[in-house]
């Protein structure tokens, strides 16, 4: 997934960005006694300063009405503003000891702290962390007031400038999966007694010569023309025909290491691109600041029943004279989709849409401050279906990869899919993020699931190295290039490994499908996991924070 955007509003205030490093940072805490607690606020912006009672922010923030000393502040303080001041971070108090412990020690948590500093002048870190610990022991979770209550000192100072910054980079569910990566590592670690020691690499290209060939189809019914690139080497008669579903915003090209190197292995992939939601259509709707009108709300129906137009077409050059002649599988079919395609793929593997729920959701719990992948969802909103099948029989798999799932599927849409499901997130993936669009969906899968973990990659770090992104395209910096080449080889192998448990040699490839094959792919700075379940307690902190 991409994403165009315009300027961000002012309302992305000092508040949010308060609020977003108070989030994040609130792992970064240790035991510490306050002596003094804050009674009043000074927002800094510029020349311009100002000083408010922290109780009648408080105020404001539980009824919603501006006491006379904030009505100066009534452009900024919005409806938005006080559904963050009310956000509470939530940990489960037996989870919360190794939280804070895991976190306190990492680069990121100290780089958290030290961003939270820059927008409290005159802080120091023993300060941000009394606030942070006594915080987070209120019984429901901490929130900004708590923190800024909780200030050892009469009174706090904000920078509005520097905490702008902080927001315009961060926000809360990204801070929370951030935060999380930390104890993934830990938590997801399963210990090998003996190294793992494979007599081939999955990850190697195939000895088969790779053919390509570009076709255009149309789709009369539905006005649409398809591209899509055929990958293909010698077949495989017993493996799946492959289709690979780009992000929003992307083309047929993102993952073409990956297609050639299914291919080089017998496999037959067929890359398609969405014309509803490729670069052209986005480029076309980039005047458009919200996010949840960048796309078609039918783009959401339209993408899944592109690929199953695609495997009636192959099915028809199955029986014509060519080169493709009896290259597609198109009854036994893996659909591989990043982003908006993890959506795609979901979808057409039998995941029920849940229209009301999330229209629920994008009614009454967005806000700025959600993720831009909470917003690009609710363009699906205006749909008038309650629930959506787009299940397609002969998809009899699906990889997602940085899936855009969120309130897609409801609490329970994904639990109808039947299919294998290999599912890829990233922790420091600031567009899904990780808990709503990841995590969360994964304890939905009944079936037999795969969950691969990258400890600070981020969306667009399994693309292919040689794929163009602008930088009109991207919020953040993304991770790509040499420092995620062990992410991209795990993707070979894991994806190879994963469709071939459809043909005869599943158990020859099986041992890639377990952590030690992850693990032993891990490097200091991107840590990788492999599992087929959470652990208890990660399920019962995930059970707290949904609530």
């Amino acid at each position: 997934m991409q994403f165009h955007l315009g300027k961000h509003p002012r309302q992305i205030s000092f508040l949010q960005g308060l609020l977003c490093s108070v989030t994040l940072a609130a792992g970064c805490v240790v035991a510490m006694p306050a002596t003094l607690a804050a009674e009043k606020v000074t927002i800094r912006f510029g020349p311009f300063q100002h000083s408010l009672e922290i109780a009648d922010l408080e105020t404001f923030a539980k009824t919603g009405r501006l006491p006379e000393n904030l009505e100066m502040f009534s452009s900024v303080l919005t409806p938005q503003i006080r559904e963050l001041l009310n956000r509470r971070l939530k940990l489960d108090p037996a989870f919360a000891d190794k939280f804070v412990d895991e976190l306190v020690r990492s680069p990121a948590g100290k780089q958290l702290v030290t961003s939270l500093g820059t927008a409290i002048p005159g802080s120091t870190v023993e300060s941000l962390q009394t606030a942070l610990y006594l915080g987070l022991r209120q019984v429901n979770g901490l929130n900004v007031i708590d923190f800024l209550r909780a200030y050892p000192d009469k009174n706090i100072t904000v920078d509005a400038t520097k905490a702008l910054e902080i927001a315009v980079e961060l926000n809360p569910n990204s801070l929370q999966s951030q935060a999380l990566g930390v104890l993934l590592e830990r938590q997801l670690l399963v210990n090998q007694n003996t190294a793992f020691q494979p007599s081939f690499d999955p990850a190697t290209i195939g000895q088969a010569a790779v053919q390509q060939q570009s076709l255009t189809l149309q789709d009369q019914k539905r006005q649409r023309l398809i591209p899509v690139d055929i990958y293909w080497s010698r077949v495989d008669a017993q493996a799946p025909l492959v289709v690979i579903s780009h992000g929003f915003g992307a083309n047929r090209k993102f993952l073409t290491y990956l297609a050639r190197h299914l291919a080089s292995h017998g496999i037959t992939v067929a890359a398609i691109e969405h014309p509803g939601s490729n670069g052209a259509a986005v480029s076309r709707s980039s005047e458009k600041v919200n996010l949840a009108q960048l796309l078609p709300a039918r783009e959401f129906i339209e993408r899944p029943q592109d690929v199953s137009f695609l495997l009636n077409e192959l099915a028809k050059l199955n029986t014509q004279p060519g080169q493709l002649q009896g290259q597609f599988q198109t009854e036994k079919v893996t659909v591989i989709g990043h982003s908006l395609g993890g959506y795609t793929a979901l979808a057409l593997a039998g995941g029920e849409v849940n229209l009301e729920a999330l229209q629920q959701f994008c009614k009454t719990s967005l806000s700025v401050g959600e993720s831009p992948g909470d917003w690009l969802q609710c363009a699906a909103a205006p749909l008038k279906e309650k629930k959506l099948q787009l299940k397609d029989e002969r998809v009899k798999s699906a990889i997602a990869l940085n899936p855009l799932v969120g309130q897609l599927f409801g609490n329970n849409g994904l639990a109808r899919i039947n299919q294998p499901v290999l599912l890829l997130t990233s922790t420091d993936d600031v567009f899904t993020p990780t808990f709503k669009h990841q995590i969360a969906p994964f304890t939905q899968l009944r079936g037999a699931k795969y969950l691969v973990t990258a400890i600070g990659g981020t969306h667009l770090s399994i693309l292919d190295s040689a794929y163009s992104v602008s930088a009109a395209t991207t919020i953040t910096k993304e991770k790509r290039g040499q420092e995620t080449d062990s992410l991209r080889q795990l993707v070979r192998g894991v994806s190879l490994a994963f469709i071939k448990q459809q043909t005869p040699d599943a158990k020859t490839y099986s041992p890639f499908l377990t952590p030690a094959y992850a693990q032993s792919l891990s490097t200091r700075q991107l840590p990788l996991r492999l599992n087929s379940d959470l652990p208890e307690n990660l399920k019962s902190w995930l059970g707290l924070v949904q609530k």
